[in-house]
């Protein structure tokens, strides 16, 4: 039951003697976790309730509490290979296969109390305690195949005795141990010869008096499976081997018991509960039982009950090496529960939930579910009306959602006496209903600082009647602007006005509520620029026909200032038209940049002959004139006429 944690492939590297393990190094441990580079034994303390781990990848042994907390840790034990502790806890012996030697530590502070040499040229390898004695398997140096040997602590003159098997095992390497408090004095061993793989070993021996005694032996053909764990059953006569096979012993011999599902090795409680690894899970069986009770993710290869059978401490593979970590309630078994909701559904119209609840162990009679839904009125979830599965665990409900949005279904079971507490939840889409809001004034077109009132529309909603405005001018240098929000009037209208001095993006928002979708809609309004022209130069203002006229001699520059809304980099285009047979010809048309006072003044060359008529304007071009924040504006004409 004092589990033998080392790898198949590291026991195959010692048994061809030839070979270490190089296993990248581990950085230092946590502050919090237990971490080790190659697992070395792993032995738990029930008394202190600390755990001691092997590290062979570090020569060191640490100790942690039962959170997997790093506590104390010890170095310099060469080839640390397997841990055992005394039946009163007080010390802890481990395996140094590389030096040679049994090491005794004190449980309580990892100070080294002794150092027994082994004579062997492989091991010590395993390593248990039992019947006063720690005892060890090793090769046998005279025929290369395992053996046992054993510590006296008690004798000071020859404490270590080798050659304690009283048959040939028979099998290359140092087989592996286990022995159990319930049945103090008995060692369980096992191996497979790795150098004969038709061959393996199983026994339990009797070492409780002066000279071990063979209760049971099988030493032959490959009719267990390749043997690379074997446990002692806590009362009862059996052994299980590779956490799969149990086997009865009785009068030197053994008999097939049964078996759990397949797996690779396992360590028993003082219970008889199974913690058996397979693969990347631990499984917790009751006593000959087929379906676990309890089934973990780990991926590990090391582990070992808590003496009080609490806990379960694994050895989890992490960067760098293993993690020490703790896994609890392994009594209580975890249902396996379902929901199954429509992926979309209608706001307020009928939907229905399925789901099953069902367990390795049976659920009590009567079993009820607790279920919830969460919606944007209820987000901390409300509750719904408690149900009870049917028989085969499968269960129904409806419901009407009245909220949009996202809708939870959650379904729950509270746990019991021989189940943890579970649940689950399914998600449902409702489209929230789209809500009537419009925005008038789009596309309308205004003078320059005109005041323009924009309102908006919302039509019927479920709580929410709050509409925001914002004005968002065209051009980089003002930003989106809140210019109102508040409720909507009786009929669903709320207003803000609006400096028309640049094009802008109006926009109206509606945030929506639990029923009816959040929506915005943009109308966008043009403003035109301010532009006007000075004349100057002329002698005289006049008529002709109409229409009135400057008047210049036709020798005078005329000198046209042309004012126009600024924006930075913005020109005016002087378009210049000449009278001739009854109609107007473009003469010129030209850009000019305004100053940053907005005027930009441009003086026209005199004709020079006299009777000609002209006329020109300035005109801000979107786009063209160097900016985009206006709309297209035409000033009004002048009329220039050149007399003598």
């Amino acid at each position: 039951m004092r589990t033998r944690s080392i790898s198949t492939a590291t026991a195959l590297a010692v048994s061809f003697s030839s070979v270490v393990l190089s296993v990248a190094a581990a950085g230092p441990a946590s502050a919090v976790t237990a971490t080790i580079g190659s697992p070395a034994g792993i032995v738990v303390d029930g008394i202190g309730q600390r755990v001691f781990v092997g590290d062979d990848t570090n020569d060191r042994i640490i100790a942690a509490d039962y959170s997997g907390k790093l506590l104390d840790s010890v170095s310099g034990i060469d080839g640390i290979f397997d841990l055992a502790l005394s039946d009163d806890g007080t010390t802890l012996y481990a395996a140094a296969r590389v030096s040679h030697e049994i090491v005794a530590l004190d449980a309580a502070t990892l100070d080294i109390k002794a150092r027994y040499p082994v004579a062997t040229s492989i091991g010590p390898l395993y390593v248990e305690f039992t019947g006063g004695k720690a005892w060890f398997t090793y090769e046998d140096q005279l025929n290369g195949h395992g053996n046992l040997g054993s510590v006296d602590p008690a004798d000071g003159t020859d404490p270590v005795t080798l050659g304690q098997l009283s048959r040939d095992s028979g099998v290359g390497g140092g087989p592996f141990l286990d022995s159990d408090l319930s049945a103090p004095g008995l060692l369980a061993v096992g191996a497979t010869d790795f150098f004969d793989m038709t061959k393996d070993l199983m026994a339990v021996v009797d070492v409780s008096g002066a000279t071990p005694q063979v209760t049971a032996w099988h030493n032959g053909d490959y009719s267990l499976n390749y043997v690379s764990d074997i446990d002692l059953v806590p009362g009862s006569p059996q052994v299980l081997v590779d956490g799969t096979d149990r086997h009865a012993y009785a009068d030197e011999k053994f008999t097939a018991a049964g078996a759990y599902p397949a797996g690779q090795r396992a360590d028993i409680a003082s219970n008889g509960l199974v913690a058996q690894i397979s693969d990347a899970k631990v499984s917790v069986y009751r006593p000959g039982a087929t379906k676990p009770i309890r089934t973990y993710a780990a991926d590990t290869s090391v582990l070992a009950w808590a003496p009080d059978a609490s806990r379960i401490f694994a050895l989890v593979s992490s960067p760098g090496g293993c993690t020490l970590k703790a896994l609890t309630d392994p009594t209580l078994n975890v249902p396996s529960l379902t929901v199954n909701a429509p992926s979309t559904a209608t706001r307020g119209s009928k939907l229905t939930v399925t789901g099953k609840l069902s367990a390795t162990v049976p659920l009590p009679s009567g079993a009820k579910l607790q279920l919830t839904r969460s919606d944007l009125e209820s987000p901390k979830g409300k509750s719904l009306p408690a149900l009870t599965p049917k028989a085969d665990g499968s269960y129904t409900f409806t419901d009407t959602p009245l909220a949009g949005g996202t809708v939870t279904y959650k379904v729950a079971y509270a746990g019991d006496a021989a189940h943890m507490a579970v649940s689950a939840s399914d998600k449902v889409t409702v489209p929230l209903t789209k809500p009537t809001l419009t925005l008038n004034k789009n596309g309308s077109v205004y003078n320059y600082g005109t005041d323009v009132s924009f309102t908006a529309h919302l039509g019927s909603t479920y709580k929410n009647r709050t509409v925001e405005i914002w004005a968002n001018p065209f051009g980089g240098d003002k930003p989106n602007k809140l210019l109102k929000t508040g409720t909507v009037n009786s009929s669903g209208n709320i207003s803000a006005t609006v400096d028309m001095t640049r094009d802008t993006e109006v926009t109206a928002v509606f945030k929506g509520d639990t029923r009816i979708a959040p929506r915005t809609v943009k109308s966008t309004a043009y403003a035109r620029v301010n532009a006007s022209t000075a004349v100057s130069k002329h002698y005289k203002t006049a008529k002709i026909g109409s229409t009135s006229y400057y008047w210049f001699h036709k020798s005078t520059d005329p000198l046209l200032t042309t004012t126009m809304s600024y924006y930075k980099g913005r020109k005016q285009r002087f378009d210049l038209q000449v009278y001739s047979g009854g109609k107007w010809y473009s003469a010129a048309s030209e850009y000019f940049a305004l100053g940053t006072n907005g005027k930009s003044a441009v003086s026209l060359e005199a004709p020079g002959t006299s009777g000609i008529k002209a006329r020109m304007r300035s005109v801000y071009v979107n786009g063209s004139s160097g900016d985009t924040v206006n709309s297209t504006t035409y000033g009004a004409w002048k009329y220039l006429y050149f007399s003598n």
